[in-house]
């Protein structure tokens, strides 16, 4: 067992908050609470607000590989004598060039897999509101025809190209992995078809997030009452179902329903709500995460309707850790969360009618103890262990140049 290593942890910030901002923040805590030093480099999305004409015209080629991330990064790892590099996520403007600044230093770097990005450029598995893994059987390539990252077809070349190129050099076989769940992970390793390892092996963990104990937080020691609403807490987009929740919610006038969050669904969701007349709807807009979490403690059920496969919805593992069950699409990671009869119930994605059905299903429920499976599966303590042994086994690989 190697001692407490220093973390250097990596994040591009997208340019709206989203969970995998919250699993840097808890990780970095966990890590600081537990003995090691760690350190943070960061780049967030907004900056490309800022650039000039020049700096827009050359963002495929910083995509690639950022020259800036390159320096700054192998300068942290030098100055601060970094164990462990961690990185979460390089879009747009970190890009793999901190996997290098990384191996140039001999330090091994640990990728946690919040999506889909290195199988699917647009990193959702979704294409038309329907699961597509084209990309994965295919080709990287046939991404173009269809537009499949943000509609732009230069902007899809872009991300093809960068795993194109990254599969060609071999550097995603000389990192090592963590996937939140063994869904993830069986997806990722699918990317050894035909022959060719791009990833190896024995270097992919899971590791699942991890929510604190709210009794020490937000909600303190108070006893929180339950109140007859429902919440939903995640962006306003297409590929959450946010549309498919309100479609169902309009059939059920007296179920209170709070909706937290914003996105470029936003002004869809309101004029929704005013011509529908949907008084028992609240857009709550972006909140804090301490409010979020308290709504969550309070609530029936928290509604999850996303019609793709997902990362690991931090919202689940908040909601299981104040004992509050989970409606979710019986989809993917977030369907595979829930443990029908005991956390919650799944429903059709994309289907109002399966929802409605699911919420009389939690309202009749009883005996439903989400709270047990937080305490199983998902405790900081549980998830500082099998970090730790991730750690220790990449520093043992690297040293012994395996």
């Amino acid at each position: 067992m190697t001692g407490k290593q220093r973390i250097l942890l990596v994040h591009n910030y997208y340019k709206l908050p989203g969970g995998e901002d919250t699993v840097v923040e808890n990780e970095k805590r966990l890590l600081e609470e537990h003995g090691h030093e760690v350190f943070l480099y960061t780049r967030s999305n907004r900056e490309l607000d800022s650039l000039g004409p020049l700096g827009k015209l050359c963002l495929p080629l910083t995509a690639l590989f950022s020259a800036k991330t390159y320096r700054e990064v192998r300068r942290l790892i030098l100055q601060k004598r970094i164990d462990i590099v961690q990185v979460h996520n390089t879009l747009s403007l970190i890009s793999p060039s901190v996997y290098y600044a990384a191996f140039s230093c001999g330090v091994p770097v640990v990728q946690t897999i919040h999506n889909f990005r290195l199988l699917c450029p647009a990193a959702t598995f979704v294409r038309d509101g329907r699961i597509c893994e084209d990309c994965l059987k295919r080709g990287l390539f046939c991404s173009l025809k269809h537009s499949c990252y943000r509609g732009s077809r230069l902007q899809t070349l872009v991300s093809a190209a960068v795993l194109k190129l990254h599969r060609l050099l071999g550097t995603y076989r000389r990192l090592y992995y963590i996937c939140l769940t063994e869904f993830n992970r069986e997806k990722l390793l699918s990317l050894n078809q035909r022959e060719k390892e791009r990833i190896r092996e024995e270097r992919v963990f899971v590791k699942p997030n991890f929510a604190w104990d709210p009794a020490g937080g937000a909600c303190g020691d108070e006893k929180i009452p339950r109140k007859d609403q429902y919440v939903y807490a995640a962006r306003l987009e297409k590929l959450k179902g946010i549309r498919t929740l309100l479609e169902a919610w309009r059939e059920l006038p007296d179920k209170p329903l709070i909706i937290c969050g914003s996105g470029p669904e936003e002004e869809w969701v309101r004029r929704y709500v005013e011509e529908n007349r949907m008084t028992q709807v609240r857009l709550a807009g972006q909140l804090l995460h301490d409010q979020v979490l308290r709504l969550l403690a309070e609530s029936r059920a928290l509604i999850l309707p996303t019609l793709w496969y997902e990362g690991q919805p931090m919202s689940i593992l908040e909601s299981y850790a104040v004992g509050t069950p989970v409606l979710a699409s019986d989809l993917g990671n977030a369907g595979a969360m829930v443990l029908p009869g005991v956390t919650g119930f799944r429903f059709p994605p994309g289907s109002p009618e399966g929802l409605r059905e699911a919420v009389e299903q939690v309202e009749q429920a009883a005996g439903l103890d989400p709270r047990s499976v937080f305490e199983s599966r998902y405790t900081p303590e549980k998830n500082y262990r099998i970090l730790k042994d991730i750690y220790d086994y990449a520093e043992r690989k690297e040293g012994s140049h395996v």
